[in-house]
């Protein structure tokens, strides 16, 4: 259930992790960053609209590769998470991918 979604724990933005595919270059750094919140919009719009399930696994697998890439690891952990939920969890699973990327956001804010 949505209530269980969970990444206690799990950092909102590890830089250390993405440093090791950027070698701390600054502008790829942007730009993967940029890329990933890019997608994490459209994603989340696709769950939004999702209506079956192969089209709300498909946002949430995606949504899942691009943060794990950008080290965004609570927003991946939910997107899992979020990956098997029934349709009647859909948008209570949506609302907080969309909190959890929104905080995800600010926290890279300063790298864009």
């Amino acid at each position: 259930m949505v209530a269980d979604m969970k990444s206690a724990g799990v950092p909102l933005f590890d830089r250390a992790h993405l440093d090791r595919y950027t070698g701390g270059d600054e502008a790829l750094t942007a730009e993967l960053l940029n890329l990933m919140c890019e997608q994490a919009r459209r994603c989340i719009g696709l769950m939004a609209s999702a209506a079956d399930t192969t089209s709300w696994q498909t946002a949430t697998h995606t949504l899942k590769g691009a943060a794990r890439g950008v080290g965004a690891f609570a927003l991946a952990d939910l997107c899992e998470q979020a990956e098997d939920q029934p349709p009647t969890a859909w948008d209570g699973a949506r609302l907080e991918i969309e909190r959890c990327f929104r905080d995800t956001e600010k926290a890279v804010a300063g790298l864009l």
